[in-house]
């Protein structure tokens, strides 16, 4: 027997948040349902899935030369954050993708959604690190994010 669930999060190897899938009863049941990955699907439910991608259709980039633009743009200089730091250069904590957004805004004015930047290790160190931001469903943007020591740091 098949369950149809719609899915919460990210799932590898099922599909993104936001899809319906059909998957076997003890799948659902015993992983997807109590780790809160998915929800059973319903009229209602569908419903407000339709909402939500429209909503998300509406913030997302219209077209894929504006992308291509945005890309260009984001790469052409590096994203300066600054951030507390001890004397050996290790950071007070992590740069979150929010700081990452807020530091675009900053230094190109473009608004980007924090929940499309991605990279691969925490950023917990001063210097130069990579960062991914999806812009649109096939361009993503390599973001050079350069981590500064904040003025004011604490010494130890």
């Amino acid at each position: 027997m098949t369950t149809k669930l719609i899915l919460t999060n990210e799932v590898s190897g099922l599909g993104a948040a936001g899809d319906v899938v059909d998957v076997k009863d003890g799948y659902a049941r015993n992983f997807l349902m109590p780790r809160g990955l998915a929800t059973p699907w319903t009229k209602g439910g569908q419903r407000q899935l339709d909402q939500i991608r429209s909503a998300r259709g509406k913030r997302a980039i219209a077209s894929v030369e504006d992308a291509q633009s945005l890309k260009a743009t984001l790469e052409s200089k590096p994203v300066v954050i600054a951030e507390r730091a001890g004397q050996t250069g290790r950071l007070f904590g992590a740069v979150s993708p929010k700081e990452i957004a807020v530091g675009v805004k900053d230094a190109f004015d473009k608004d980007i959604d924090r929940r499309t930047v991605e990279f691969s290790t925490p950023i917990k160190a001063l210097g130069e690190h990579k960062a991914t931001v999806r812009l649109h469903d096939e361009i993503f943007a390599n973001l050079v994010v350069q981590v500064v020591a904040a003025k004011g740091a604490v010494k130890a």
